[in-house]
């Protein structure tokens, strides 16, 4: 697991900025692959899931060792994922970006939820996707998938790095989603991003209100006319931003 764990103070940040702007603030670091590609929310939440990251990772399935009886295993990866995921933690499928069987179905997620993760997200299909969109907790997936995963799917090993929908995961990184999308921060660096994002987001706030006024975005966004920056902070002050 990561060694730096995330604060109640980051979690609150990071709950309050979108994907596309914490893209931006990587993106500044040089940290260009961090969005899970073709995944979006089974339904929106209106709110931002975040939370460390708790891996399960897939491989291709092979028919003599995936038979339903590995469903009676207790220590079946899959299951006892469900079962180990800490509260508080987004749990990460590596389903090898294939919806063609699901990753899990409403009643593995609805426990995943009653034992208090943040979310869940994989680079798959879930079955019961109306159902599980339903939940209060946030999911992330690339379409509905009926086929149980063990069609194509081996559950393999657990909390260790994974590729989801082409970004790297590493246990301990911090995901965020909103109702666009899910990105991967290294947890090392969660903090600082987390404060440079609430900041940037107070100006594209900004931003935007000049626009829907009329405003052209040349020299207000980026802000290279001085007196933009002027009305910026005259704006913040005014909001309480």
């Amino acid at each position: 697991m990561s060694e730096h764990p995330l604060s109640s103070e980051t979690r609150e940040l990071l709950e309050k900025v979108s994907v596309a702007t914490l893209a931006t603030a990587l993106y500044k670091r040089g940290l260009r692959n961090q969005v899970i590609q073709d995944v979006r929310p089974v339904a929106r939440k209106g709110k931002n899931m975040v939370g460390p990251a708790f891996t399960l990772r897939y491989m291709p399935a092979r028919e003599d060792r995936n038979q339903l009886v590995e469903f009676r295993n207790p220590m079946h990866p899959q299951r006892h994922a469900v079962e180990t995921c800490p509260a508080g933690h987004v749990m990460v499928m590596d389903s090898r970006k294939s919806a063609y069987a699901a990753s899990a179905g409403d009643i593995l997620i609805t426990r995943l939820m009653m034992r208090g993760a943040a979310g869940v997200v994989t680079d798959g299909g879930f079955r019961d996707a109306m159902n599980i969109g339903e939940l209060e907790m946030p999911s992330y997936h690339s379409r509905p998938s009926s086929p149980t995963n063990l069609t194509t799917n081996e559950a393999i090993d657990i909390n260790v790095p994974i590729g989801c929908g082409d970004a790297p995961v590493f246990p301990g990184d911090i995901l965020v989603g909103d109702d666009d999308s899910v990105i991967v921060i290294p947890a090392y660096m969660a903090e600082e991003v987390a404060k440079e994002a609430v900041e940037m987001t107070a100006f594209e706030d900004f931003a935007l209100s000049r626009v829907q006024s009329g405003a052209s975005i040349i020299g207000l966004y980026p802000a290279t006319k001085e007196e933009n920056l002027k009305e910026f902070n005259e704006w913040r002050a005014e909001n309480g931003r």
